[in-house]
């Protein structure tokens, strides 16, 4: 069997591991349905963004149509269908984070990193979106990078939030 192979019969472009987690995730609920939306964010995960191929497997793991993976998944935000950086950074701009310098925050990366909201830097290393809410209202401005959070925040903190991560990238980028 090869890495990508959950069974002879079967193939997957998920890993053994996730196509695991998947097949236990499906059990818990009553509906298979139900699990489509964490379904995706574990994919999202592994691959990178949600590509065709992400939704085509996942619909039929689901027994669902890809319109609907695509309808569900087009709903949230925080899937995407391109690919982004290695990190990326989402700026909050909500009104916590509005009124304590979020835009500036947010200009800032984006003036550093030479791009705009759903921008991904040449090298691959960071992309940088504005987003809603990241539920850190009371250490507003807040980021966050990947699954790490950077609260109260001031422009000249983001060339050391920019070293930190890049300090975690071998030469070349991704």
């Amino acid at each position: 069997m090869t890495k990508n192979e959950t069974s002879p019969e079967t193939m997957s472009i998920f890993s053994p591991a996730l196509s695991a987690r998947f097949d236990k995730l499906v059990g818990k609920y009553p509906l298979r349905r139900s699990a489509l939306v964490p379904m995706l964010l574990y994919a999202q995960d592994e691959v990178g963004y949600i590509s065709d191929a992400v939704v085509a497997e996942v619909a039929a793991r689901i027994g669902i149509t890809e319109l609907d993976v695509r309808s569900v998944a087009s709903y949230y935000s925080m899937l995407r269908f391109k690919p982004a950086g290695k990190f990326n950074v989402q700026v909050c701009t909500n009104i916590a984070c509005m009124l304590r310098g979020g835009y500036e925050i947010f200009d800032t990366f984006s003036e550093k990193l030479g791009i705009g909201h759903k921008g991904v830097t040449a090298d691959g290393v960071f992309s940088l979106e504005e987003v809603e809410c990241i539920g850190a209202c009371c250490w507003a401005p807040a980021i966050q990078v990947n699954y790490n959070f950077h609260d109260e925040l001031k422009p000249e903190n983001v060339d050391g939030i920019l070293a930190e991560y890049r300090a975690k990238t071998p030469e070349g980028g991704r």
